[in-house]
């Protein structure tokens, strides 16, 4: 299932919690749960393969979220980083990142410095929704934002 279902089906969950909480009277509740509901649907257009827009979150050349990004956007960054994480530690067996040939590693979100390869690695961040992490110098580091599940339109020079 691609990331724009997944999070449209979020999405959904949200706003039906907020409508059961605005019905029974737990308006102030509701809010939170309504705008969470409407960035998701947001996200879920946006990821969609047909539009594919990762730019939209912001995310710079350093791997960093702009303020506005972060204001508008934060509900979904916080819940992609928990997620990513939570994940990680589920997954316990599963190698954080595997040898591809001499020197060239393929792995995921490494927000550990333990989750980098040995060595002094460069690090391609594919990811549009995940920061890079503090231990990745910028000088050994490419940002290609990409949705989950979707291939890059340009790679940066």
């Amino acid at each position: 299932m691609g990331i724009s279902k997944v999070i449209g089906i979020a999405g959904t969950s949200l706003l039906v919690t907020s409508v059961g909480l605005w019905k029974i009277g737990l308006r102030i509740v509701a809010v939170p749960f309504l705008a969470t509901s409407t960035i998701a649907y947001i996200i879920a257009v946006a990821s969609h393969n047909s539009i594919n827009i990762p730019w939209m979150l912001g995310k710079n050349s350093k791997g960093r979220f702009p303020i506005w990004s972060s204001v508008l956007f934060g509900p979904f960054l916080i819940l992609a980083r928990v997620y990513a994480t939570m994940k990680r530690h589920m997954r316990k067996k599963e190698a954080v990142y595997n040898m591809i040939t001499e020197g060239v590693y393929l792995g995921g979100w490494p927000f550990m410095l333990k989750h980098l390869p040995p060595g002094d690695p460069s690090v391609i961040d594919c990811t549009c929704e995940l920061p890079r992490s503090d231990f990745v110098p910028t000088n050994e580091y490419l940002c290609v934002p990409t949705w989950d599940t979707r291939a890059p339109d340009d790679i940066p020079n």
